[in-house]
């Protein structure tokens, strides 16, 4: 297998002209998207729906009224002001996402960088959610399935890399070890470098700076820095829709 890694959400775009038919993409948005998505399944959501835009969600809701809306901007849960009408049922807190709230329910999510890398890539042969807290099981599936390519991308930070991806995406490498880009080696040289204490590297990121000075946030940020606590695959099926695989 061949192992690339996308470090930064500017190099996204170019994927549309790219044949990933032969390739299984993994999608790291450690704090929070696929961390959350991780959670969630984990606790019996049936399905996470990525979608871009807020406009999607609504009009998701709109055709189908019992799905959980679930979302941020700028960290923060969607509200009636941004949504045009209501507050959504989640923000992107992978806390919220408990049993009793999502067994069983389809949940349509839309956040700033996580829900676009996964739609950035459409056409692969396989396409993951992927975090620290599910590293390990990811990691058997995709040798259990020997893809010819591995593009392990990082959803970053507007358009800027982001250091928890990074780490997330050099973890999974260093348990593959398989053929390597650059940029894959600059991921995994990343997490060996901070791997002692990983999650004061994660506490240190741009992203977990700003989750820790919000009180109801911070605590995210220990959440997302645990490892395989979720022996679980969050697989992208043909309809977009992430479910346990």
């Amino acid at each position: 297998m061949t192992i690339d890694t996308i470090l930064t959400p500017a190099e996204l775009p170019a994927l549309a002209n790219h044949d990933l038919s032969d390739t299984a993409c993994v999608v790291f948005d450690v704090l929070r998207a696929t961390s959350t998505f991780v959670t969630a399944l984990h606790h019996g959501a049936s399905a996470i729906i990525p979608v871009s835009e807020i406009a999607e969600a609504v009009a998701r809701r709109q055709q189908k009224p019992d799905v959980l809306l679930a979302g941020e901007r700028g960290g923060v849960r969607i509200s009636a002001a941004q949504s045009g009408g209501f507050d959504f049922d989640f923000g992107n807190s992978p806390r919220e996402f408990t049993a009793d709230k999502v067994h069983g329910k389809t949940i349509v999510s839309t956040t700033t960088n996580g829900t676009r890398a996964l739609r950035a890539c459409a056409g692969a042969n396989q396409i993951l959610a992927a975090s620290f807290l599910n590293l390990s099981a990811t990691a058997k599936f995709l040798t259990k399935s020997q893809p010819e390519k591995i593009l392990l991308i990082c959803a970053g930070t507007a358009n800027s890399v982001a250091l928890e991806d990074v780490l997330a995406a050099g973890a999974l490498t260093d348990l593959l070890a398989d053929e390597l880009t650059d940029s894959a080696e600059i991921a995994r040289q990343t997490f060996l470098r901070l791997k002692t204490d990983l999650g004061a590297a994660i506490a240190s990121s741009r992203n977990g700076r700003r989750l820790l000075g919000i009180p109801d946030l911070r605590a995210d940020v220990a959440f997302c820095s645990q490892r395989d606590v979720f022996p679980l695959i969050a697989l992208m099926d043909k309809n977009g829709a992430l479910r346990p695989a």
